[in-house]
């Protein structure tokens, strides 16, 4: 029996730069679960807090114990059950509670646990918003005592979560769609069974062929990350084999969705965030669009076009969201697959993606492929490349250097907002040590040349392999 209300100070690691992940039995535990949800009522002061989890065998648990440590806090908590994080997001602005935690290790093994967590609308506790008080005061572990010990309610928000997605759409002008999709035996099944039902109750002509569907916290086939090639092979061979319109695929908590095009071809998210930023900027011209880093003429271009403004904030969904607050910019977008909204407390979101995408499909009469062919060609990118160093700060410096030192007739243009993004004429590239796991992420880009690109990463590839 774990003793959840133990006195003894420790260091805790899981504790990230905008979120809660680390290995079970050391890094993360039921009792640091419950000391987390009592430093987490003592820094917040939260009267209602909303609990979900995924799928993960460990998840239940550790919510529990978070539950104990809110209640013993003086917190009245709100269980929503197995859910994805987004569902919390929604939850949180929807009830209008003070806060909301989100046990998850999305697309981590399976040794791996976490938490996303939230205050009032939603607002992400980063870093520099407070993760890093909190977990003081878990480490410390001596909290108030309060009068009165909160209590556990469980509600069920799956019904009002599917109304205010179909929001987001005009569902009577969705034409008759063939839609793959892959919950990789995550927390997205559920609803997409609820999207099912309303479609059919409203006469939606829209057909789900369902893959690796129901959730299994044992990932039979594979921990749900899309972004790995090895893990697409299902996605791109059921739309072929059903000869669909389009393939969705998330990740273990679905606030990524990927999209593959009616060839099974997998569609790099940089492209899905310029064709979501034009959509948004055709029906809100003069708006804001937040995108990340490490990909980003495409998407500048695009939203020029359109008359809007885009804004580079650094990588991560904490970071993004306080921008999108900061500039209230209508949607940003990462490379990586997670799209944030302005209507969804400016939150990621897997869900409104794809039904966008349809919905684009449904207004254009084009395929998926015709709709980004075009803007592929202008701006071809790498997709994500990476590398296992020994040390990710000292290589991103020697990289530098390296590329300083030998462009004299062209010196490059160096950015920092994450990482290190260095700017040439013709190609840029962007390299950034990972928030999550101990690799080195590069990414490059051109201007219409696929050739210069495969030079360049192999040039980038053989030098970061000397530094070994």
């Amino acid at each position: 029996m774990v003793n959840l209300q133990s006195h003894t100070q420790i260091s805790l690691t899981c504790f990230k730069a905008y979120d809660i992940r680390g290995k079970l039995g050391t890094e993360l535990t039921e009792e640091i679960a419950y000391r987390i949800g009592r430093a987490y009522a003592e820094y917040i002061n939260p009267k209602y807090v909303v609990l979900g989890a995924d799928i993960r065998h460990s998840s239940e648990g550790l919510k529990m114990a978070l539950a104990n440590g809110l209640m013993d806090g003086g917190v009245d908590v709100i269980d929503i059950g197995m859910t994805g994080t987004e569902e919390v997001y929604f939850a949180t602005f929807h009830l209008g509670v003070d806060g909301g935690i989100e046990v998850t290790a999305s697309h981590n093994p399976l040794d791996y646990n976490g938490m996303k967590l939230v205050k009032k609308g939603a607002r992400p506790i980063s870093g520099d918003t407070g993760l890093h008080d909190i977990q003081k005061l878990a480490e410390a572990n001596h909290f108030t005592s309060v009068k009165k010990r909160g209590t556990l309610t469980n509600q069920n928000i799956l019904p009002a979560f599917v109304t205010h997605l179909m929001t987001y759409v005009a569902t009577e002008k969705l034409k008759p769609l063939k839609l793959v999709v892959n919950a990789g035996n995550g927390a997205a099944g559920h609803v997409i069974d609820a999207i099912e039902v309303y479609f059919k109750s409203h006469n939606v002509p829209v057909t789900f062929i369902k893959v690796h569907h129901e959730a299994n916290g044992d990932f039979p086939n594979g921990i749900p990350n899309p972004l790995l090639p090895e893990n697409r092979h299902a996605t791109a061979k059921a739309v072929i084999a059903h000869q669909a319109d389009m393939g969705i695929a998330w990740d273990g908590d679905f606030d990524r969705c990927f999209l593959f095009d009616e060839h099974g071809e997998f569609i790099e998210g940089y492209y899905i965030v310029g064709l979501l930023a034009a959509a948004f900027l055709a029906k809100h011209p003069n708006e804001k669009i937040i995108h990340d880093p490490r990909l980003i003429w495409n998407t500048v271009d695009i939203v020029k076009n359109h008359g809007g403004k885009a804004i580079m904030s650094k990588t991560g969904h904490a970071f993004i969201k306080e921008r999108m607050r900061v500039e209230n910019a209508i949607y940003g977008g990462e490379m990586s697959a997670h799209h944030y909204f302005r209507d969804f407390a400016y939150c990621d979101s897997g869900m409104i993606p794809w039904l966008l995408v349809s919905e684009l499909m449904s207004q254009t009469g084009k395929q998926l492929s015709q709709l980004v062919a075009e803007r592929i060609a202008l701006y071809p990118c790498s997709g994500e490349i990476n590398f296992k160093v020994a040390n990710v700060a000292s290589a991103i410096s020697a990289i530098q250097a390296y590329f300083e030192n030998n462009s004299e007739n062209n010196p490059p243009t160096l950015d920092f907002t994450d990482g290190l993004s260095v700017t040439f004429a013709n190609w840029r590239f962007n390299l950034r040590g990972s928030n999550t796991e101990p690799l080195l992420r590069l990414n490059v880009e051109s201007r219409a040349d696929t050739k210069l690109i495969e030079a360049k990463v192999a040039e980038i590839s053989t030098f970061i392999s000397k530094l070994q």
